[in-house]
């Protein structure tokens, strides 16, 4: 028998997207008062589900607290056990799943009630389960179909939840004026976290400044920049404001130009107005603006353009803030 491999996966890709298509159709009153019941909430958000969904609870669960939303997971048959326990009064309560009605489920919904909470959501597919009938607000994660021939496995319906969540999570950061900087604070490890925090002030070498003056000769200017390491020398003043920079770049065009260099200075081969950031900018955009610009430094300069240092690209690279 043979099978037509490519053309199940993009059957499948094709379903799936389908169906987060069609969930724009279900951001309706109750979506923006299930947003406006969590951000008004003195409690916690507790996500719960049986099988499939108690996994993209967790995820769900791990995106808002990265977010500013403080929220647990308990899992739908841990709940009739003993963990029902961390369900408070003020919290608020999602319960995923597709059907609502799973045993587990019509088990669950009365027994939040009993330590009473108020404040169960629903996110179903069905809208006339039995957890939806039975829920304060209901969040509709409505699939047509399983992707798949047999539309068998979760596929579409967990994807929906997964895209529902996001959604939830995304206007929850809005609601918040949740920054970059409060993304840092919560995710300091990693490349990620270096990216929203790590600034340039942090990476460049302060001691490390390689200046000339713009009557500087050819050789104290070529000795200036080995001695650097950085591929560059900066050009200021008496009063330390910058006025250009040079390159080993520059210097290879000034050989090509001129014949003899003799009687040369940096004045006559420097490039004026060059790109330049600031002590607080932040490394990741230093590293992009040197991208753009097709560069492998900038000059580090304060408010007033008082020459200050050089920021190279791979004191970026090494720092793991880029890939």
């Amino acid at each position: 028998m043979t099978i037509d491999i490519k053309k199940i996966a993009r059957d499948v890709i094709r379903d799936e997207a389908r169906a987060v298509q069609e969930l724009e159709a279900c951001i309706d009153d109750d979506f923006e008062a299930v947003v406006k019941l969590v951000y008004e909430s003195k409690g916690r958000v507790i996500l719960t589900g049986i099988g499939k969904s108690a996994l993209i609870a967790t995820k769900i669960v791990a995106t808002l607290n990265s977010t500013g939303t403080p929220a647990i997971f308990m899992h739908a048959a841990d709940a009739i056990h003993g963990d029902l326990g961390m369900v408070r009064p003020e919290d608020v309560v999602i319960c995923l799943s597709k059907s609502g009605n799973t045993p587990e489920i019509k088990l669950l919904v009365p027994l939040i009630r009993n330590v009473g909470n108020r404040n169960i959501v629903a996110m179903v597919s069905d809208v006339d389960s039995f957890l939806a009938k039975n829920a304060l607000r209901v969040l509709k994660a409505t699939v047509r179909k399983e992707a798949g021939a047999l539309e068998l496995a979760p596929t579409s319906s967990t994807t929906a939840q997964l895209v529902m969540g996001d959604a939830l999570a995304m206007c929850l950061i809005e609601c918040r004026n949740f920054s970059s900087g409060d993304f840092a604070r919560y995710h300091p490890g990693g490349s990620l976290g270096k990216r929203l925090y790590t600034r340039v002030a942090d990476v460049y070498d302060r001691d490390n400044r390689p200046a000339v003056h713009p009557s500087t000769g050819i050789r104290p200017l070529i000795l200036a920049i080995s001695k650097g390491r950085l591929g560059a020398v900066a050009v200021t003043d008496n009063q330390n404001k910058l006025l250009g920079i040079i390159t080993d770049g520059d210097l290879r065009r000034m050989m090509e130009k001129y014949d003899n260099t003799d009687g040369l200075t940096a004045g006559d081969i420097m490039s004026p107005n060059p790109k330049t950031t600031l002590e607080d900018e932040l490394a990741y955009n230093a590293h992009g603006a040197m991208r753009r610009h097709s560069i492998t430094q900038l000059v580090v300069t304060d408010p007033a353009g008082h020459y200050q240092g050089i920021v190279h690209l791979h004191d970026i690279l090494r720092e793991g803030i880029v890939g």
